[in-house]
Parts: structure tokens; sequence; C-alpha cells
């Protein structure tokens, strides 16, 4: 605890990846994990310092989601998640910062300032759970969780160089009204994939809050896959994406090394097409939009909203119910296609992120955005996660790739059949440990140096 308290005052300031820290707190409980260890009673998470979004509910602790009309929003619940990582013995000592109601890729509000990637300062390390994410690639924490609603763990995952899990719906509990949404989970931010298996025994299965999370518990062994017999399709751009070439390259090695690992990969077509990011938008703006534009589109607090906030509640305003019905007839065709891939191939290959130049003070509502030359949609064009939202039965983890030009780390999404979360974790596992981890005791951002400009 008192080291990576250290390395917050050395590194913290520049990055700004915690909103609230509670270090006198987190030091006292590090003195009583200390004792469980020395007496046996220590449990799986027994002082393992751990940051939790700004988003995510614990009693009594104030809840912005980055946003300024919530500087006072004390939680009166807490979140199955973090509720099961405390029960686990976990120390929550910092939490992390969002953009304002999480409906960003990147990570900065008006209320806490800009994030940045530790990898390179300039570039936003993704979002929305891009402070967990900086943090944990910053050795500001041991793990850290996030939430992923359009890819909001895995975004910030590959941006850092770490390891997000997004796990089928259901199998991580989440409260209401949340829960419902299948586009909608909760997860956690790794530097590996044995770290990423230990939290999912912890915080999956059943939990009597959540109706949809009522499934089966299926603890994974921490066993690799044997991928002789496994046949897994790439996906370069998922049928309409574009990507930087180090994305491309960077992907093209991951799958050569499953190759030789024993798997058979075969390039596939999806034939998706824009109409995803159509898809994506009008589920999300007559769900979570609606929500949002009920509570907060008034004279009082609409004047104290981000400007992407505020584009975002224009977005999700056009979602009407002729275009959320276009919306789902074309996600029925996405899981067609996929389906189609899938009776041949036990898992799909795709990177995650379509480019790793996105500034940190990206804003959509007015910035636009060139991926190889050409102008795409600066919402949703530069990263590929939400598709798996729309079929959000389909466990993803993101795994890192290599690093792009500018320093920043690139991902792959590896994406499993319907709720066969443990066998994608094992495939995962089988590449880590050929690979190693990417983030190591010699290899991370920042190491032994105060963060310069």
């Amino acid at each position: 605890m008192a080291a990576q308290i250290e390395r917050y005052e050395e590194v913290g300031a520049e990055i700004n990846a915690l909103t609230y820290t509670h270090f006198e707190r987190a030091n006292q409980q590090a003195i009583a994990a200390e004792k469980a260890y020395k007496n046996g009673s220590a449990r799986p998470l027994e002082g393992v310092v751990t940051a939790i979004k700004d988003e995510t509910y614990i009693r009594g602790e104030i809840t912005t989601n980055g946003s300024r009309l919530l500087r006072e929003n004390v939680a009166d619940i807490t979140d199955p998640v973090p509720e099961r990582l405390l029960e686990a013995g976990a120390i929550i000592h910092a939490r992390t910062a969002t953009p304002e109601f999480s409906v960003a890729a990147f990570t900065w509000s008006d209320l806490w300032g800009i994030t940045r990637n530790p990898w390179n300062l300039d570039i936003t390390p993704g979002g929305s759970s891009g402070g967990s994410a900086a943090a944990l690639a910053a050795g500001l924490c041991t793990i850290a969780n996030g939430t992923d609603m359009g890819g909001s763990v895995r975004i910030p995952a590959a941006q850092c160089g770490l390891v997000g899990l997004k796990a089928s719906h259901g199998r991580i509990p989440e409260i209401p009204p949340y829960n419902i949404d299948p586009y909608v989970h909760h997860g956690m931010l790794t530097r590996s994939v044995r770290d990423m298996v230990l939290l999912y025994n912890l915080i999956s299965g059943p939990h009597p809050i959540d109706l949809v999370s009522q499934l089966p518990k299926q603890d994974v062994a921490a066993m690799p896959l044997d991928l002789r017999g496994i046949t897994i399709g790439l996906s370069l751009d998922l049928g309409f994406f574009r990507l930087d070439e180090d994305v491309r390259a960077n992907t093209l090695a991951v799958a050569r090394q499953l190759q030789t690992l024993g798997a058979e990969v075969e390039m596939v077509e999806l034939g998706w097409d824009e109409r995803c990011i159509r898809t994506a938008q009008m589920h999300q703006g007559a769900q979570m939009g609606r929500l949002l534009r009920e509570k907060y589109e008034n004279s009082a607090s609409y004047d104290q909203l981000t400007s992407y906030a505020r584009h975002y509640f224009s977005l999700s305003a056009e979602a009407g119910p002729e275009r959320v019905q276009e919306a789902n007839d074309y996600a029925q065709q996405m899981w067609q296609s996929l389906e189609h891939v899938f009776r041949h191939c036990d898992f799909l290959l795709c990177p995650t992120v379509c480019t790793t130049r996105v500034p940190a003070d990206f804003d959509y509502s007015c910035d636009r955005l060139e991926i190889d030359g050409m102008s795409v949609d600066p919402v949703k064009g530069w990263f590929m996660t939400y598709p798996f939202n729309t079929l959000g039965r389909c466990p993803v983890i993101s795994l890192p790739s290599g690093l792009a030009n500018n320093g920043v780390p690139t991902g792959v999404q590896l994406v499993g059949q319907p709720y066969r979360d443990g066998d994608l974790l094992q495939l995962a596992l089988a590449l880590e440990a050929a690979q190693g981890p990417f983030i190591h005791c010699h290899h991370f951002p920042l190491q032994n140096q105060a963060v310069t400009a």
C-alpha cells in the first residue's frame, strides 16, 4: 500500500486517473490484512489494492459519474461487484475518473479534468473506464473495475496494455435498472489473464438483486486451453472499420502466434456495415439515453453538462420506435452472420481499437477523426467493441497485442460463443502462457520516474 501511494505521489497528478483517495483508511486496512496473513485468516484478495470507478456505487461514498451535477451524490447501496471484492478482502483505496455519465470512449470531464494515457500523455487512455485503466497501468493499484456498455472496459484495456473482460451478459451481476440491458456489463481490468480468471471466479455468479444473473455459477480452472484442433476466425475490419497500419500488423502477429500454438486461423467475412453504429446508438439512446434525459435535460441542469454529454443527449433523442425496431432487426442480422462463422470456428479474433492516435482532450461533439486518411464517425468509428455489446451474450476479452508507433499499446479481442466464458478465458491463458504478461516488472510505463509533460 505504501509503495502504490508513493507511486501516486510521483506520477498521479499528470496522469489524473483518480478522483477520490482514501489512503488513511486504506493504510489501516493494510495493517489489518498483514495480521490476517499472519494468523491464517486471509481471504482470497486480502490486502489487494483496488481502485473502483467513480460510477460504481459503494454505500456511503460520493459517486459523481464525472458530472458536476452529482458532486454531492452519496450512494445508498453497494454494487454487487465491489461488494464481492470487499468480501474477498480487497482494499478500495481510490476512485477512478470517468467521462460524464460514462458516455464517451475518452476520459475527461469538466469536474475532474483530463485523464491521460501513461504510455503517452498526449493520448487518451480510452473510456469510459479510462481512469481505472490508466491507474492500473501506471502502478497506482493492483486491480481495478470498470463497466462496459459499448466497450468501456475493453477500449481502455487496449489503450493501456491491460486485460479487459466483457463476460456473457448475466454472468456478472449488476444493479437495476442496468442489469436488464443486454448491452451493459460490469467487468474488471487486470495486468494478466491469470488475475482475470481469479477475479472472474470471485465476482461472477447469481446475486439476489439481479434477476438476469440467475445462471448456474461456473468457475474457471486456471488451465490453458490446448489449441490443437481449435479453429479461430480472423476479421481485421468486421466488414467496415478502417485500421491504422500498426494495429493491423500487431493483430496479424497475434494470429501467427495462435497458429504456432496449434490453432488453425482462417480469414472470415462477417459482412457487417455502418448500420452497426446506428444499431448501438439507437439501443443506447432508448435505454440509458432516455434515463439520462429524463433526469438532466432541463434548464437547471443542461448548462452544467459537458459538450459531449449534450451531444449524446441529442443523438439519443433520435431513438424513436421505428428506429429502435430497425436496430433490433439489424442486431438479428448481425447474429445470423456471426452464428454462421461459429458453425466452423470456435472463436473470433479481431482488433479492439482501430487507432491509438485519439488525443486525450478529444471531444466527439466538435472534433473530426481520420483513420488511414479517411474520416470516420467521431463517436464510434475508432473502436470495434460495441458490436459485441449488441451481441451481449458472447463473452469477449481484450488482450495486448503490442505497441503502436507512438508508444501506445494496441489490443485484440477474442470473442467466444454465447455463455462459454470458461473456454474463452482458457484460450487467453494459452496465449499468455506463450507470450507472458504484457505489463511486468521490467515493462510498464513511466518506470522509476516521475511524469514529465
